[in-house]
């Protein structure tokens, strides 16, 4: 009895150490869409400036095996997580706060970049911690009945909704903020929120959350050791290669198309927040319909459909740009708040099966750095097709005033997204995993 009794409160504190950071990580297109105007408006950057300083921004993410393997490795206080989530969410309270109070002052691109950077270090930290709570978590054994049933993806199932949560809120209110108030406000309200998970983090005890137990005197040859042993495993190896694969080939065009949309087509910030809200509620049904009604299916074969969909989807784009739409009676603005925000999270639909797999092929002990070394090959491959979608967008003649090429650039982005489907044998069959996992 006490032992279920310690076994649920420990499962409520990870809950909450996990809700609110995955909350908080969703929450993140909240400031950004205030950037997004702040840089078209405030400074007038050009599309292919706002997409590369996008990109570029993400740069500290390439790095999480490094954190991965410092979280594993090196403990404080006899901790290996909280302090790192504290540590990621107070470097992206400075970021933005900083940001907040400079900005009215007349801040400069430069500096602009390196708060982005600081925050995005910040981000990736936490999200490296994070994660690999979840991945250590959904394998660790449980001892009541109800637990020993759950399915392996239900605490990734929880963390998606609590990210997508996080995204509905932040777009919904974003889009009418960014009319009401400045964008400082924005970056400000923000930082607070960002504050309130620091506070929440530090006063967790990591030992109230019963995470596995492994010896915290590792070192980081060792760590790198049993990483390159894990990269060894084929199914682990060519599914993370695949999936990174899969984004960096796709030239992004979120810059341009943003522009376009909001300087050519003249869409209210309001609108753009209505459509990033039903993305986002669309990935929260996501993670309720996979937890609920796919656990029995291979991670491969949800991958699969969800790049067939994206594909579909950028051919409607295609179709859209060309005025097909409008011309049969379909408004823009309705178009855009159906469809582009869904388009926007198919991206994301793939990292929910892709993270259950990981999970599964992930050895012990070394979870941090397996998961970190994935998310920064996704973070690369991400850095990279933006790079590759401003090069497109100069390649057919694209810019703040012409965008007569669009229509190509659109359709081109199509047919590579449909190049990875050809080569999705390369990530395992985790069908048998899932219900060998289901059984015990």
């Amino acid at each position: 009895m006490v032992s279920d009794r310690n076994e649920s409160e420990s499962r409520r504190n990870r809950k909450l150490l996990l809700g609110i950071g995955f909350f908080v990580q969703g929450m993140r297109c909240f400031p950004w869409m205030g950037m997004n105007f702040f840089l078209k408006d405030g400074l007038r950057v050009e599309p292919s400036t706002l997409q590369i300083l996008q990109s570029s921004s993400n740069l500290p993410m390439v790095a999480k095996p490094f954190y991965g393997i410092l979280s594993d490795s090196l403990y404080i206080f006899g901790q290996h997580r909280v302090p790192y989530i504290a540590l990621g969410a107070f470097l992206q309270v400075l970021s933005w706060m900083a940001i907040a109070i400079f900005a009215p002052s007349g801040i400069s691109f430069i500096s602009i970049t390196f708060y982005l950077l600081l925050g995005n270090l910040g981000a990736s930290i936490t999200e490296v911690a994070n994660d690999a709570m979840v991945a250590e978590t959904a394998k660790q054994p449980t001892s009541t009945k109800k637990s020993k049933t759950a399915s392996s993806g239900e605490l990734q199932s929880f963390v998606w909704m609590a990210s997508s949560i996080g995204g509905v809120l932040g777009n919904l209110i974003g889009g009418f903020a960014i009319n009401k108030y400045s964008p400082q406000m924005i970056f400000f309200i923000y930082g607070l929120l960002l504050l309130l998970q620091f506070l929440i983090t530090i006063f967790i005890k990591e030992s109230s959350l019963d995470l596995p137990k492994s010896p915290s005197n590792i070192s980081f040859r060792k760590q790198i050791s049993e990483l390159l042993v894990a990269l060894k495993k084929p199914e682990i190896l060519y599914s993370i290669l695949w999936f990174a694969f899969s984004y960096a080939i796709i030239p992004v065009l979120t810059g341009t198309m943003f522009y376009y949309q909001t300087q050519h087509l003249k869409i209210e910030s309001s609108l753009l927040g209505i459509s990033k809200v039903l993305g986002q509620a669309a990935m929260l049904l996501w993670g309720v319909v996979n937890n609920r009604h796919l656990k029995s299916i291979s991670s491969r074969k949800l991958i699969v459909v969800v790049q067939i969909f994206m594909f579909i989807f950028m051919i409607s784009d295609y179709l859209f740009v060309k005025g097909v739409y409008q011309r049969v009676g379909i408004p823009d603005s309705l178009y855009i708040v159906v469809f582009s925000g869904l388009l926007e999270v198919l991206f994301f639909f793939k990292i929910l099966p892709f993270t259950v797999l990981m999970a599964q092929l992930c050895p012990p002990g070394c979870e941090g750095s397996v998961m970190a070394f994935a998310m920064s090959a996704i973070a690369l491959s991400f850095i990279l097709s933006g790079y590759l979608g401003v090069a497109l967008a100069s390649y057919v003649g694209v810019n703040g005033d012409d965008f007569s090429g669009l229509p190509k650039a659109v359709l081109i982005q199509a047919v590579c997204t449909l190049l990875p489907v050809f080569s999705a044998k390369c990530i395992p069959d985790d069908s048998k995993l899932k219900a060998k996992s289901k059984v015990k």
